[in-house]
């Protein structure tokens, strides 16, 4: 693919199709992206090469997807909610004790392959997806007390993890990077006291009244106004434009997400935006360097082996076992990290798709959770 046109568009909006005919698949349960993750694998180079991954309008595009994919997983969130807050000492001493054994994993792991990368795997291991795992216990009808204290789980560890990661992913780095998420956390917060006055003044009510009698979607107009001024901040400071995406969600869930603005994301982002973003990194991705780099598939399977290993911990403090693997799904954070670890040159080759191999298998390990998970609750709503 020489050019982007509109028969790059076009060829993109069909194989995006190739995602909700997987998840479609009757009992198996297999995530939205991992369809669009294979279309990708096989038009871009690991496959026909038909689609150049370096193309910079195709780069443009899969980051706006990429920045709207975790504003709408910040927005999934449950911050608002008395009980996920009360859930929150005992998700935290989880998330902890997951931390403490994701170190002493990433350190052999790193040791073992020689990678030099302990501390980007403690990060990666550590980490939960709030936008796989969430949607995924919702539409399986899971709740509870032990339901809500894993949401609490999977959001502080999403959270954590996605500020960890750019310090982590290249330490040299790392004071730059301090400040750029300063400086992200900072505009969010602004943006938040801002929301928060014009929410208590009335004047995000009488704005959203007037946008949805004009139909002028000001209230999409803003926040994309908002996420992209982000995202420009991350570029420059060295900071995952993931964080920015993210943090804008937080600030929008927990001053109260509009129906009709929720609508409107789900729209761009799932009907575009994401998919698009999704088919490039499986175009980015060179499988074929696995098979150059044997060790590396080890490596993936034992990273995805030790995120589940070390979520499985929350066992020794009462958890059901079926929920603590359902806390082990990763997505932005790898994403992210084979993302920016390929476009900066900060990964041996083939290294960034071990981490997505990683990643792929905590999602099959998610699947099979939750589905068993769903055909015990009953059980799994018991107070931890």
């Amino acid at each position: 693919m020489s050019g982007f046109g509109f028969d790059t568009l076009a060829l993109l909006t069909a194989v995006a199709f190739v995602g909700p005919l997987v998840a479609s698949l009757p009992h198996l349960r297999i995530p939205l992206i991992i369809g669009e993750l294979v279309a990708g694998l096989v038009l871009g180079k690991t496959g026909f090469g038909m689609l150049d991954e370096s193309n910079p309008t195709f780069q443009l595009f899969a980051d706006i997807g990429f920045a709207l994919v975790m504003f709408v997983a910040g927005t999934h969130v449950p911050i608002r909610s008395r009980e996920v807050r009360a859930a929150v000492p005992r998700a935290l001493a989880r998330v902890a004790l997951c931390g403490v054994l994701a170190v002493a994993l990433a350190i052999g792991l790193a040791w073992q392959f020689g990678t030099g990368h302990a501390a980007l795997y403690a990060v990666l291991m550590t980490s939960s997806s709030a936008a796989l795992a969430l949607p995924v216990m919702g539409s399986l009808g899971l709740k509870g007390p032990a339901v809500l204290s894993v949401t609490a789980q999977i959001a502080i560890a999403d959270t954590a993890c996605i500020v960890l990661l750019p310090l982590v992913i290249d330490l040299r780095r790392a004071p730059t990077a301090a400040l750029g998420a300063l400086a992200i956390a900072a505009c969010a917060a602004l943006f938040f006291v801002v929301l928060f006055v014009a929410d208590r003044r009335g004047w995000r009510q009488r704005l959203h009244d007037y946008s949805h009698k004009n139909k002028f979607a000001l209230e999409l107009r803003t926040n994309l106004l908002v996420l992209f001024a982000l995202a420009a901040v991350a570029l420059r400071t060295h900071v995952s434009i993931m964080l920015a995406g993210f943090a804008l969600g937080l600030v929008i869930a927990a001053v109260g997400e509009p129906r009709r603005l929720a609508r409107q994301l789900f729209g761009i982002t799932e009907g575009f935006f994401g998919p698009l973003f999704f088919i490039w990194l499986g175009a980015s991705l060179h499988v074929r360097e696995l098979g150059a780099h044997p060790k590396l598939i080890l490596l993936g399977v034992a990273l995805g082996l030790g995120a589940v290993l070390a979520h499985c911990v929350g066992r020794l403090l009462g958890q059901p076992i079926t929920l603590a693997v359902l806390s082990a799904a990763q997505l932005g954070v790898p994403v992210a990290a084979a993302t920016i670890g390929n476009e900066e040159n900060l990964l041996a080759p083939g290294e960034g798709s071990a981490l997505m191999l990683g990643a792929l298998l905590t999602i099959a390990a998610t699947s099979i959770a939750g589905a068993l998970a769903a055909r015990v609750q009953p059980k799994s709503t018991q107070p931890e």
